[in-house]
């Protein structure tokens, strides 16, 4: 199997499993319905993963990543404000990825109900504090290694996490849905709030 199919076949599971989730709950929920919805074996299922909840890791870690990827073209410039506003056009943001978040915002909003999903969750998180570290150093012309880069990192991290819980549950729950600028500006807010280094703001490019 190819190294694209099975990174394909591992969110396929996820998605499967995400949505027998929210449907059944944790508890109602179990591998072999898991493996029948995403059409693989359950000999196959349990190859991959170590847990039922273990199957909903690539759903959240696809976010995290697709997160990633866009801080990491954060350019040197530009303030977060302007970053979020500009990443989160979701006239440029395809359909999967779109509903990829909203499953995700809707397991986020289960936490509490569900704390199985709290690991899968939290693991997750850690691919976008690196991601910041690197991107909080490349601004400040620092180390990503450097402890005031990595505590700075977590903070914030941990800020977006808080940002990102709150406003899922009032979605989710109460139908208290914030329009795009509003969540942009909130999470703008905690980012700026959480950060022990001044990395928010333009950045004057350093010479090649």
């Amino acid at each position: 199997m190819s190294r694209k199919v099975s990174e394909n076949a591992h969110i396929n599971v996820a998605r499967s499993a995400a949505r027998l989730f929210l449907e059944r709950g944790v508890a109602g929920t179990s591998g072999d319905d898991i493996a029948e919805a995403a059409g693989i074996s359950r000999r196959t299922l349990w190859r991959y993963f170590r847990t039922k909840e273990s199957c909903i890791e690539p759903l959240f870690a696809l976010t995290s990543q697709r997160f990633a990827d866009k801080l990491a073209k954060w350019p040197l410039d530009m303030s977060v404000e302007r970053f979020l506003e500009i990443t989160y056009d979701f006239s440029k943001i395809d359909a999967h990825e779109i509903e990829d978040g909203r499953l995700v915002v809707h397991l986020i909003a289960r936490l509490e109900e569900e704390p199985a999903l709290l690991e899968p969750f939290f693991m997750a998180t850690r691919t976008t504090e690196l991601t910041m570290a690197r991107v909080i150093a490349f601004r400040l012309d620092m180390s990503p290694t450097d402890f005031e880069v990595r505590l700075c990192a977590a903070t914030v991290v941990a800020a977006m996490r808080i940002i990102d819980e709150t406003i899922s549950r009032a979605a989710v729950k109460y139908g208290q849905i914030p329009t795009v600028a509003e969540t942009n500006d909130r999470l703008a807010q905690a980012i700026r709030r959480a950060s022990t280094l001044p990395f928010c703001d333009p950045v004057t490019p350093r010479p090649s």
